[in-house]
C-alpha cells in the first residue's frame, strides 16, 4: 500500500459564522479520514484552524463552541469612554471599540499546543501588518496573539502588537492564502472551505440596511471587497495550484444559514450544515483525498 495523501485545508474569513462553518468542516474530514498535512487560514479560519493545529480535541472545542457568550470574547468599552476618546480626544489614540485581552485568553485556554513549532499539525495565520502597510503569514511564535491579530476586525477590535508592530484581521488584504501551503508542504491535495460573505451591489447593500447591525455588515463589505480568483459560484469546484505545482484545490462553498444578533444565536445551526455539505461535496472528490498515492 502506498502512502496516504497529502491534504491541505485552508480555512476563510467568515465572522462569527465561519468559526462555527469550519468547525463543521473539520468534524466532517475527521468522520472522513481525511489526513490532513497543514493547516492556513484567516481571521475566523486562523481561529479554529489553529486551535485544531494545537492538538484540541475538535468536538472538545465544539462543546465549547456550543456554550461560549459574546461577553467573554467582546469587551467593547463603555459609551462614556467611548464619547471621551471620539469627542473630547477628537479620536485620538483611539484604534477599536474593544481590546483584545478577553478574546486572546478564551483562544489560548482552548489550545493544546501554544505556540506554531509546537503544533501537531503545521499552521499558518494571516494578518494584515499595519505598521508595514502588508502582509503577513505567521508559521512561528506564540500562536494565541497572532490568532487574534489575524481575526482582529477593524474597529470592532483594537489591533494586536506584536514585536512593535500592529496587526489586524488578514481579510483585510487577503480572504484565505492558498499558495502558502501547497508548495511548501508538497500536497497532493488542497481543500479550500470558503464561508466569506459576498453580498456586492445594490441587492447587498439592501439587505444591510435591513439587519441588525448595519455598521458590521458596512465593515464586512469593506473587508471582502473583491472575490477570490478559486471561486466559482458552485458549491463545490476544482482549481489547480498557480504556483507550479498544480495540485488539485477543491473549493468548498457551503449555502449557510445566517447568524442573528447576539453572534452565538444559531451557531450550531451553521456548524451541522456545514458538516453536512462538506460531507456530501466532498464524496464527489474522495478518489482525490483519500486514495493512496
Amino acid at each position: 500500500m502506498g502512502a496516504a495523501i497529502r491534504v491541505g485545508v485552508v480555512l476563510s474569513c467568515g465572522g462569527a459564522r465561519g468559526v462555527y462553518a469550519h468547525t463543521g468542516l473539520l468534524l466532517a474530514l475527521e468522520r472522513m479520514g481525511v489526513n490532513i498535512a497543514a493547516i492556513s487560514g484567516c481571521s475566523a479560519g486562523a481561529l479554529v484552524g489553529g486551535i485544531y493545529a494545537s492538538g484540541t480535541d475538535l468536538h472538545q472545542w465544539a462543546d465549547t463552541l456550543a456554550n461560549i457568550r459574546p461577553h467573554s470574547y467582546w469587551t467593547p468599552d463603555s459609551w462614556s469612554r467611548i464619547f471621551w476618546n471620539l469627542a473630547l480626544r477628537k479620536g485620538r489614540g483611539y484604534t477599536g471599540l474593544s481590546a483584545t485581552e478577553a478574546a486572546t485568553d478564551v483562544i489560548r485556554r482552548n489550545l493544546t499546543a501554544q505556540s506554531f513549532e509546537t503544533c501537531q499539525i503545521p499552521f499558518y495565520s494571516l494578518a494584515m501588518n499595519l505598521t508595514q502597510g502588508g502582509k503577513t503569514l505567521f508559521s512561528e511564535g506564540d500562536l494565541a496573539p497572532r490568532i487574534m491579530a489575524s481575526a482582529a476586525v477593524p474597529v470592532f477590535y483594537r489591533p494586536v502588537e506584536i514585536g512593535g508592530e500592529l496587526y489586524s484581521d488578514g481579510a483585510v488584504i487577503e480572504m484565505s492564502p492558498p499558495e502558502a501551503i501547497c508548495c511548501t508542504h508538497h500536497l497532493d491535495a488542497l481543500i479550500i472551505h470558503h464561508t466569506a460573505p459576498h453580498r456586492q451591489g445594490p441587492s447587498g447593500m439592501t439587505y444591510a440596511m435591513q439587519r441588525p447591525w448595519t455598521l458590521a455588515e458596512i465593515i464586512q463589505r469593506l473587508l471582502y471587497p473583491h472575490r477570490p480568483w478559486y471561486l466559482s459560484d458552485r458549491p463545490v469546484a476544482m482549481r489547480h495550484c498557480r504556483c507550479g505545482c498544480g495540485s488539485p484545490f477543491i473549493v468548498v462553498e457551503p449555502d449557510l444559514p445566517e447568524l442573528t444578533w447576539p453572534l452565538d444565536r444559531g451557531g450550531p445551526e451553521v456548524q451541522a450544515a456545514a458538516l453536512q455539505q462538506a460531507l456530501e461535496l466532498l464524496e464527489t472528490h474522495r478518489d482525490i483525498i483519500l486514495a493512496d498515492k
